[in-house]
Order: C-alpha cells, then structure tokens, then sequence
C-alpha cells in the first residue's frame, strides 16, 4: 500500500457566485520515499490540494489515508498526534515566518508545541543540528526573518518543518520566490534531506522544469482536476493531454536548434463556480469535440502507471 493515498477528494469553497470546485474528485498515491510533483496554471488547485491533504483546510469529501490510516476520520483534537508526521514548506518564506520571533524562537516553536523537549538545553542543542543540516550559520540564530535573504528564510522554513521530524511534507512551490542560483541550491538540499531520512514530498510548483528535476511522478492539474498523472520520464518523452503539451512547450531552450513547438493556448478559461459536466479543458482545447462539451472524460490508463483524462487521448498516442 502506498504511504498516502487521496480518494475521491474534494474540496468545495461557498462564494458569492456559488460553488467553487477547488478540488474536485481527485484520486492518487504516493509512494514512500518517492516525489509527486504537482503543476499547473495558477488557480488551478494545486496548494488547496496541499492543504488539504494535510488537513489545514478541510475537505469537503473523500479520504486521505496516511500509512493505512483514514486521517479525514480522526477528530480534530486527537489530530494533534499526526501533525508530527505531516508538515509543509510555504511559497514565501518572508510571509510564512512570524516577524517577532528570531530563528532559534522559530525552529523551536513546534517543539514547544508538541513539548517535545523539557530541557531548554537540549531543544537549543537539537535546534542548532537542525541549523547546521539546512546550512545556517548559527550567527543566524538571533537575527530576525527581515535581517536575512530570501534563500536563508526559506532554510528557516525547511528547518522549522523538520524539527519534528515528519515523514511526508508538502512543498508549496518552495522556490518560486527565489534566485536562480539559490532555487538550485534549495532543490538540491531537498533532494539531500530526502535521501538521508527517507521522506515523502508532495512537490507543488508550475515551473515544468523544476518539477522534472525533483520528481518521481508528475500530476498535472487543470481547474480542480487531474488531466494527466504518469511517471516523470514517461510524461516528457510521451506528452498526451493537450494541456500538459502545452505547459511543456512554454520551458525555455537555451539551443537555437531542435526547439519545441511552441504550443499557444487561446480561449477563455472555464469558471470553477458550478462547472458544467464537460473536460473544463474543452474551451481552449484545438482537438475539442462535440462530446468533450458534453460529458466529463475520466482518468483512465491509457498505457503502465501513465493516466489521462482526455476523451481522444488514444489518437495522441
């Protein structure tokens, strides 16, 4: 079985206009020790998604099961107990961290929380290791979040999310926020604390190129659904649904020669207020029939572990 496993997940905000489909029906799995990157367009659901497989917003319906356990069960107060083993690094690390509290207040806050340490000095012993994984210098432990760069605050928040030790984190696109040079250094850190502790990522991101460097699986999502989920090789080598064409024609070649295609979407993108039953796809989509208008297409496997949801996915084969 896999170490978190999403069925049927959907999470549904009341708005003005009436229901928004935030995430709407999705089903899928993450292996231990493994990386499902998650991209899409902004506003497509991707850090709802986040938030609610770890439970910081609810879900409307479905389940999230942890290790075998159904999570969405577990009433909230004894909910506590599984926070430990669930954590997330934000987009921005300036935003995500208190302005009134140093790093050393920052890092120790969870095990205060989880009063993990009843000895001061050695939650300061332990916050200083937490340091130096990361690659904070400890002059850094008393300076505040506005006295340090971006790439250091984000340390912070990695740092801050492995103090307790977690098993699986999410990463709401961890670098967007970030220089070139330090999204790199960032990454591989990430890749490193994987490796040496066994972790499970959700990465969240809508930069293709990021997402190939870190990922085991790739889930592309579009307006609340799942268009396309495969194996990360498999879906740069064999791109089936328009949209995730699309996005990877849009990375960048540094070559003059032997580029892609460049894939323009055009169209008006579907509301995800009370959307009707069609692909939410079909309006922009070139390929779009009669039927894509009409009815929803499912996730099906069209060949081994790469899924699409696309009404003519076998003709892109």
């Amino acid at each position: 079985m896999a170490y978190i496993e999403i069925n049927r997940l959907k999470k549904y905000f009341n708005v003005s206009g009436g229901t928004l489909h935030a995430v709407d029906d999705i089903s899928l799995s993450i292996e231990s020790g493994e990386t499902l990157g998650v991209v899409g367009e902004s506003g497509c659901g991707k850090s709802t998604l986040g938030k609610t497989i770890l439970r910081l917003t609810e879900p409307t319906s479905g389940e999230v099961l942890v290790d075998g356990k159904n999570i969405c069960a577990i009433p909230y107060k004894k909910f506590k107990e599984m926070r430990t083993e669930m954590q997330m690094i934000y987009q921005d690390p300036f935003s995500s961290l208190d302005p009134r509290k140093t790093v050393m207040q920052l890092i120790s806050e969870p095990l205060k929380i989880h009063k993990l340490y009843k000895n001061k000095v050695e939650m300061q012993q332990y916050v200083e290791s937490l340091m130096q994984i990361v690659g904070i210098d400890f002059r850094f432990a008393h300076a505040y979040p506005h006295e340090m760069d971006g790439g250091r605050r984000q340390r912070v928040g990695i740092a801050r999310a492995l103090a307790l030790n977690p098993k699986f984190i999410v990463c709401d696109e961890p670098v967007s926020a970030l220089d070139v040079s330090i999204q790199a250094q960032v990454l591989n850190l990430l890749q490193d604390l994987q490796q040496e502790r066994h972790l499970t990522y959700m990465f969240i991101t809508h930069d293709m190129s990021v997402v190939k460097h870190i990922s085991t699986n790739i889930c592309v999502m579009y307006l609340g659904k799942v268009v396309e989920l495969s194996p990360s090789k498999d879906l740069f080598q064999n791109t089936i649904h328009p949209y995730s064409k699309a996005l990877l024609s849009a990375i960048p070649e540094p070559s003059l020669h032997n580029r892609r295609e460049r894939r323009l979407i055009s169209g008006e993108i579907t509301s995800p207020i009370d959307p009707k039953e069609c692909c939410r796809f079909a309006p922009r989509c070139p390929y779009a029939s009669e039927e894509c208008f009409t009815s929803s297409p499912a996730l099906t496997e069209i060949s081994n572990k790469h899924f699409v949801a696309c009404h003519k996915a076998k003709e892109f084969i």
